[in-house]
């Protein structure tokens, strides 16, 4: 789809985004509005079936297989690393192999810097108890891969940005040290930031926490981290200037410090009123999470339009909808839509959500705006405006879907034999909790 966005500068003349583990366009859409080219690579089937209904360039692949056997027929000229690798082994929604892993993925980072053969690093991954948590690796592959590459003439990468849930912080601070210190095995160096984002600090109506890395070869001016545009939602701080009043969920969001910063968007500054085919949410309403509060299943979060959405994730449609009245009766409404739920993770109205699993696509999704900040920053240009995404988006024709279904899949209405079965897409055994061990009664051992 062709950007009517006009060009801004950037430290690149040409900046072209190759986006890993590209969801259903999170990135790609921020580059869109940025009018910034990109390529996304993405293998399940339902994200890449809305990505060629947006119009978004798409391989339908699995990242590490491209890398493996196909890396020389990506775009020569990409010079913007992007991605955020999958997050169900790091996320505390998950079972945690990722994070009980964190050490040894960091040998790992060190051992691919030191120049070590693939088929060693392999053979080692292996040993990991969920291959998933082997995906954030892909990005520090595929920069090494980039520096051996034909047909890129062994140019490496300009810029590199990575985000993921904040448990991978710690291996993002890890990344940044080698790749200043220690650099890519040809010797590229990189300066790079690395710090943890509230996306709604960045006009997202969502309260959602991201680790996020940037890096810029050396050659280049040092990179920094995107500057808020909005405050910060704190919970807290809203139940205690709410607490005495019994209409808090009507109160307007409280005056708070900080020059320059816009108010943080609302559930209701977003949906309430029309957008494209959005025929706008009545407002006052309620929000119960479908998730539990402080880990007791049974308290669950409520929030009012007036706030920032939750966390949005694959549960999102779950979450119940409280409408109120003006006689104060309370009546459960209609359930977030899919176009809603993408709204408040800041996509624009009338995204062509496809395929199955929508729900888990959108909350799976980096948020387009937040997005949007990371690639500015990244790339020097000016901060996006916070309407940037407001406009309703204009799905591609019939004709540009097929043509880009060839690209991704290989035929203009169907999978074929190089896209990913779908049996390979079921997660592994291994995402059962890993069982603690029994503490052991002492006094009863040593009778």
């Amino acid at each position: 789809m062709t950007s009517t966005a006009p060009q801004q500068s950037s430290i690149l003349d040409k900046p072209f985004v190759l986006d890993l583990f590209a969801g259903p366009g999170g990135l790609d859409v921020a580059g869109h509005a940025l009018d910034i080219p990109s390529l996304g690579i993405e293998w399940d089937k339902g994200a890449c079936l809305t990505r060629y209904a947006a119009g978004l360039d798409t391989l339908h692949a699995d990242v590490s297989a491209v890398r493996k056997s196909a890396f020389e027929s990506l775009p020569p000229e990409v010079n913007v690393l992007a991605g955020g690798p999958p997050c169900q082994t790091y996320s505390v929604a998950g079972h945690g192999a990722g994070r009980e892993a964190l050490e040894r993925v960091k040998t790992y980072i060190e051992r691919l810097t030191a120049g070590e053969p693939d088929e060693a690093i392999d053979e080692s991954l292996k040993t990991l108890s969920d291959p998933r948590t082997a995906l954030v690796l892909e990005p520090l592959r595929y920069a090494i891969q980039a520096t051996r590459s034909p047909t890129r003439e062994k140019r490496p990468y300009d810029v590199i940005v990575l985000e993921q849930v904040p448990a991978v912080e710690e291996l993002w601070h890890h990344y940044a040290m080698v790749l200043r210190e220690t650099g890519l095995p040809d010797g590229t160096k990189y300066k790079v930031v690395v710090g943890r984002l509230d996306t709604e600090t960045y006009g997202v109506p969502q309260k959602r926490s991201r680790a996020v890395l940037i890096a810029r070869r050396e050659g280049l001016d040092a990179p920094s981290l995107p500057a808020p545009t909005h405050h910060s939602y704190e919970a807290k701080e809203w139940n205690r200037r709410n607490e005495s009043d019994q209409a808090a969920s009507h109160r307007q969001q409280p005056t708070l410090g900080g020059e320059g910063l816009l108010p943080w968007r609302s559930m209701g500054e977003v949906l309430g009123n029309p957008a494209g085919r959005h025929p706008g949410r009545p407002t006052p309403f309620l929000v119960r999470s479908n998730y539990g509060s402080s880990g007791v299943s049974g308290r669950r979060g409520v929030r009012s339009d007036q706030q920032p959405a939750f966390t949005v994730t694959g549960r999102i449609s779950r979450s119940v909808i409280f409408q109120h009245l003006d006689n104060d009766i309370v009546y459960e409404g209609p359930r977030f839509s899919m176009n809603e739920a993408g709204m408040l993770q800041s996509f624009p109205p009338d995204y062509p959500w496809s395929g199955t699993a929508q729900a888990q696509q959108v909350g799976n999704a980096v948020p387009p705006l937040f997005g949007a900040h990371l690639l500015s920053a990244a790339l020097g240009m000016p901060r996006p405006d916070t309407d940037v995404m407001s406009k309703p988006w204009q799905p591609a024709t019939t004709e540009q879907q097929a043509k880009l279904r060839s690209h991704g899949c290989g035929a203009e209405d169907a999978c074929t034999d190089r896209c990913p079965r779908p049996a390979d897409q079921v997660a592994p055994p291994s995402t059962m909790r890993p069982r603690k061990p029994k503490k052991i009664d002492q006094t009863k051992s040593a009778k």
